[in-house]
């Protein structure tokens, strides 16, 4: 019997709740694979669950995404093999851990161009990349898009994702340091919004006719000034709430601000459907095994710090991805 380390909370708070034991690993059922894992991702949803913002049954497991190679697989698995490197970003929130039992649907094969510390890095961020710019609205060469928070995960893989697709990309980010890495990524303007308000920049880059497309995960702190910059028949995508959810508002300011569409995705419903997951994951691990998407990973913590990672991630102190070593 393998014997796991894995990080859960038993109450909602502060990096402090994460708690460290160990658990045997359970034989896969039907449908389910066990992996060792190499790497771990970190990723902000992961503060919104520890923190009680996404409220779920206590006690919980914690991450969505991580690489490692397969261990033993239960009946019906076909697309996999044991002794395989793997990858996945999956809803059940259990990565956190040095072996794991999961549904085998959501994991995918990697190939030998990724390295689990790239693939754990860009998993969850890269598919959301993924359907912010190919399945939430059409996007094509010549649009324009204003990206919040450039210079975190998904944002440079954005900045990389709209350059390689000929879109224009306005990236916000909270130091000069960070609108640099949005630029040197891709990005072909970047605004410093502590010191300059962005919606009026953004207008001013565009030459006052506004965004295709706002893609924002920061939520309350930005998204009056987002609907503000949009053009009429626009789309504002708002996938994240790290200034704190967006509060109710009366629909009829998209009417008022030029027939705009919101929408509120999640990538649990992206990748419910095995074959869309399989999909998304065989076109990400191109982009990244032929280099037009570099993952940059700034902070590597080993998994016993995960605390830390935490600390780090909300102080806005982390760039790229962040992943644990188990």
């Amino acid at each position: 019997m393998t014997t796991a380390n894995v990080i859960t909370f038993s109450s909602f708070g502060g990096p402090e709740v994460l708690e460290h034991h160990t658990k045997e690993l359970t034989a896969p059922e039907a449908g389910q694979v066990s992996l060792k894992q190499e790497a771990v991702g970190v990723n902000y949803i992961d503060i919104y669950r520890r923190s009680g913002v996404y409220p779920t049954p206590l006690p919980m497991g914690l991450g969505f995404d991580a690489a490692g190679v397969v261990t033993a697989l239960g009946e019906g698995v076909t697309h996999l093999k044991v002794g395989q490197r793997v990858a996945y970003a999956t809803p059940s929130q259990e990565s956190y851990a040095s072996y794991r039992t999961l549904n085998a649907a959501q994991v995918c094969p990697l190939p030998d161009s990724v390295s689990f510390e790239q693939a754990a890095a860009v998993m969850l961020k890269g598919l959301t990349a993924h359907y912010l710019f190919k399945q939430t609205t059409p996007l094509k060469a010549g649009d324009t898009v204003l990206f919040h928070a450039a210079a975190g995960g998904v944002g440079l893989l954005a900045c990389q994702w709209a350059k390689s697709k000929g879109i224009t990309l306005i990236a916000t980010a909270g130091s000069d340091e960070k609108c640099a890495l949005a630029l040197a990524n891709g990005a072909s303007h970047a605004i410093n919004y502590v010191k300059e308000d962005f919606a009026p920049a953004v207008r001013a880059y565009t030459k006052d006719k506004g965004v295709d497309v706002v893609m924002d995960s920061v939520g309350a702190a930005t998204f009056d000034g987002s609907l503000s910059v949009i053009k009429p028949f626009g789309m504002m995508i708002s996938f994240g709430n790290a200034s704190g959810k967006v509060p109710p508002f009366d629909l009829g300011i998209l009417a008022a601000k030029g027939s705009l569409k919101l929408t509120r995705p999640t990538i649990a419903t992206y990748v419910a459907n095995m074959d869309t997951c399989q999909s998304m994951a065989k076109e990400l691990f191109a982009m990244v095994g032929s280099g037009a998407l570099n993952v940059h990973i700034g902070n590597r913590y080993a998994m016993a710090d995960a605390a830390q990672a935490h600390r780090d991630l909300e102080g806005r102190t982390t760039s790229g991805s962040s992943i644990l070593i188990p």
